[in-house]
């Protein structure tokens, strides 16, 4: 080979890196950042979004005032109280970051409080707290792992252990001292030990006697819908939750009209309405694929209807809502959206 002929450059073989670049590195490559994601960030935050959701319960625990006296307020204090405390002595002995202030404790307390009586004790009040955050909440891992929605299992607790005063219920504007010595029946009491069916606009203003949560279905509504307008809640989970208690007490109700109360009566009295604004939305205990949600509402709404016509008590929200709750894991499991590409 002639010394004055050219050689071809040397070609880079596969492994072999490129010499590092001396100097600042470009302004492109300052902002190339490889990170886990979600790389699409939003305002949104957790406080924020608890905040608004207690808000959203303020014109409801205002009109419970408004019916019970400074009773109903004194109950909501104590379980708010309550929750916040247990949860801050919880992550303090864990050695845990102190999350108190993200609102979700004190979310815990306000829903615990309106499914309560406005003459419960004071004490039992506590305890229900202290339970639904000790074992409905952090027993599981903390917020966001719980499998069941602490407020529901907390007055579940209470349910079993204070069964009479937990069904002792009061008059409106019976008056501070009216709450402990007044007792009354539920709506959903009359008519199923009694058959007498309260007027549906009563149900819907409040003048009816039940918990703090059973007072007003406008109050409700006025809140879940403000939630629905931010966007925190998916319209299947309400919706779907009280059209189905629609469905199937109108048939019964279609079947024996005289026996059965007719649907709007299901949707305005008791629980329902803040069980299918507040609980059945709730973002961990609920199914994330619209076919999970779907079938959550449906079978929640049977199963509310079922044990309000046919079980021991008159007022089957709670329980529909906590079975359910235990059937998330595998309706997200089963109704998971196959991947695109994934082979069966």
């Amino acid at each position: 080979m002639d010394d004055t002929q050219k050689k071809d450059p040397p070609q880079k073989t596969a492994g072999e890196s490129k010499p590092a670049q001396s100097g600042p590195a470009s302004p492109a490559a300052e902002r190339f950042i490889v990170s886990s994601s979600p790389h699409l960030l939003t305002e949104e935050n957790i406080p924020k979004i608890m905040y608004s959701v207690i808000y959203a319960l303020l014109p409801t625990v205002l009109v419970s005032v408004y019916f019970y006296g400074l009773r109903a307020l004194v109950l909501v204090l104590v379980c708010v109280v309550s929750c916040v405390a247990t949860e801050y002595l919880i992550q303090r002995f864990r050695e845990r970051t102190v999350t108190v202030f993200d609102g979700s404790a004190i979310i815990t307390g306000m829903l615990l409080a309106l499914t309560l009586p406005p003459g419960f004790p004071l004490k039992g009040a506590f305890l229900g707290s202290v339970f639904a955050m000790a074992v409905g909440k952090h027993f599981f891992g903390g917020l966001g792992y719980n499998i069941f929605n602490p407020a529901l299992l907390g007055r579940a607790f209470l349910q079993a252990t204070y069964p009479v005063l937990i069904t002792t219920w009061a008059e409106p504007f019976s008056g501070p001292a009216g709450v402990d010595a007044v007792s009354a029946a539920t709506p959903l009491a009359l008519m199923k030990f009694e058959g007498q069916v309260v007027p549906h606009l009563n149900l819907f203003f409040g003048n009816v006697a039940g918990s703090l949560g059973e007072t007003s279905a406008l109050a409700i509504l006025i809140g879940g819908l403000y939630l629905r307008y931010l966007g925190y809640i998916n319209w299947r989970l309400p919706l779907g939750y009280l059209a189905s208690m629609v469905f199937f007490s109108y048939l019964f109700w279609l079947y024996d009209p005289l026996s059965y109360a007719d649907p709007l009566f299901h949707i305005l009295a008791g629980g329902a309405m803040l069980g299918a604004w507040f609980m059945v939305t709730d973002y961990v205990t609920t199914p994330v694929t619209p076919m999970g949600q779907w079938i959550f509402v449906i079978c929640a709404g049977l199963l509310a209807v079922i044990i309000r016509l046919f079980g021991g008590l008159p007022e089957g929200v709670m329980y529909s809502i906590l079975l359910m709750n235990a059937t998330v894991p595998l309706l997200n499991k089963w109704t998971k959206p196959r991947v695109f590409g994934e082979v069966s």
